[in-house]
């Protein structure tokens, strides 16, 4: 086969971003890197947390996966120092995907989490959905439009929330999760309809990943904003 015909075969170079894998544990480290770098991605690995903070200023990497337990600093400080520094996709692992650890993982900034153990298929699929929203982020980021629901104000253009004037912190995900309830004030959102048109698949086994970042969004915002409709989903408040 010639170079001409192997370099047409490479995923296309939309593909190509690099990811920082921070994971203590040699042989997920190395899994995940020997998969991410077939799926055509250029892969860091960095095994503690200070190893993480100087990887990620030197490689500026397109998305962090990162493991919540970790030798020195923790995932959780790692990942608000990264977002203080430059805001980055994160897809955190949690151990038992701790309902705890995950509410604090969003907070510091996390956009996703994954329980060990994982399966790689749906590792990958997680990081393209993350990536895509990056993408549509910045696309729908020309839009100029205010939504307001009540005390609560969405500022599309520029991805910021204000509740009675004063601005909260929400992680990608968040916002995109309460942009696509904001369209539809009142109607109620499916559990699988939110992980489809917010985080890019939808699988039944992932319900929980929604119902954390409603939680999420529920103490940021106030508890009143986002209603349950049990055995359905979630709808925002009309106010």
């Amino acid at each position: 086969m010639s170079s001409a015909q192997g370099a047409s075969r490479l995923p296309y170079v939309a593909e190509q971003r690099r990811i920082l894998v921070v994971e203590d544990d040699v042989t997920i480290a190395l899994a995940v890197r020997n998969r991410l770098a077939a799926e055509g991605f250029d892969v860091r690995v960095a095994g503690d947390g200070q190893d993480a903070l100087i990887q990620y200023g030197r490689a500026e990497p397109d998305l962090v996966i990162l493991d919540r337990l970790l030798p020195g600093l923790d995932g959780l400080e790692v990942c608000r120092r990264m977002q203080a520094a430059r805001p980055v996709p994160v897809l955190m692992l949690t151990a038992l995907g701790d309902e705890t650890d995950v509410l604090v993982g969003l907070g510091v900034g996390a956009d996703d989490y994954l329980a060990k153990p994982f399966s790689m298929r749906e590792l990958v699929a997680r990081i393209h959905a993350l990536l895509r929203r990056v993408e549509r982020a910045s696309q729908l980021a020309v839009e100029d439009t205010v939504i307001r629901i009540g005390e609560v104000e969405i500022d599309t253009a520029a991805r910021r929330v204000f509740v009675r004037g004063a601005e909260a912190q929400l992680t990608r995900t968040e916002f995109d999760l309460l942009r696509r309830l904001a369209e539809r004030p009142g109607q109620v959102f499916e559990r699988d309809r939110l992980l489809s048109d917010v985080w890019g698949f939808s699988e039944a086994a992932a319900t929980r990943t929604v119902d954390s970042h409603v939680r999420a969004l529920r103490r940021k915002l106030g508890s009143d904003v986002v209603r349950t409709v049990h055995g359905i989903g979630y709808a925002l408040v009309r106010q």
